[in-house]
């Protein structure tokens, strides 16, 4: 067990004792109103088609060995199988991670702050080259995949602009948990401090992280800091 302080301003995890609803698009989501969320999306090249098609026989192996039906376990099972492959490649830099770009990274923290406090409350992320990680609670009447969609929606109308292309930017589904307690926030709020440098990236000129200052004064900041 961590000897950890007491619980941030504004977490809520997961209440085992309230209802939690379950959907699946190619990954599992699970949804519980106030909860807070560990939260990945990517740019929509940064995978190569034969890492998703080994993504792909990967699932369906995993859904040949446990038919249904799922018990949440099993779902679990089955995200810790697929995130753990894609967090690893996307530590890899690839595609044309646009985030290099100091313009770019500035105008996508304009849209993760533009709702803050308003909609949700966002405690902490870190902008990688090709992808982003973040903690967010959404208030009620907001549910978590309207705003991150609306986040991806408005950077990517922005950055097409500024490379004078089109097309899409973001993977249309994201990665995301539900934060179960104490402990497991203190590991994502590490895991995403430590990302730049378990990348391998130096300096903060390839990427930029934030925790929320009151966070911090609570003793939930980044440690080993790059």
């Amino acid at each position: 067990m961590l000897n950890l302080p007491p619980l941030p301003p504004q977490f809520q995890c997961l209440d085992r004792d309230r209802p939690i609803k379950v959907y699946r698009r190619g990954l599992p989501h699970w949804r519980q109103d106030g909860a807070t969320y560990f939260v990945t999306f990517r740019l929509v090249d940064s995978l190569p088609q034969e890492r998703l098609r080994y993504l792909k026989r990967v699932r369906e192996e995993w859904e040949r060995k446990h038919p249904p039906p799922h018990t949440a376990k099993d779902w679990e099972s089955l995200e810790r199988v697929s995130t753990s492959h894609v967090e690893a490649w996307l530590d890899e830099g690839l595609g044309n991670c646009h985030f290099r770009n100091r313009q770019l990274v500035d105008d996508l923290v304009g849209r993760l702050n533009h709702f803050q406090n308003d909609r949700y409350f966002l405690s902490c992320w870190t902008i990688m080259p090709n992808h982003v990680h973040l903690a967010m609670r959404p208030f009620d009447g907001h549910d978590l995949e309207d705003l991150i969609g609306a986040i991806k929606g408005v950077s990517a109308r922005h950055l097409n602009l500024a490379i004078k292309e089109s097309g899409d930017v973001w993977q249309d589904e994201s990665y995301d948990r539900l934060i179960r307690d104490g402990e497991h926030l203190w590991r994502v709020i590490q895991y995403i401090g430590r990302n730049p440098r378990k990348a391998g990236l130096a300096g903060e000129e390839s990427w930029r992280r934030w925790i929320h200052p009151e966070w911090e004064k609570a003793g939930w900041g980044f440690r080993n800091e790059n």
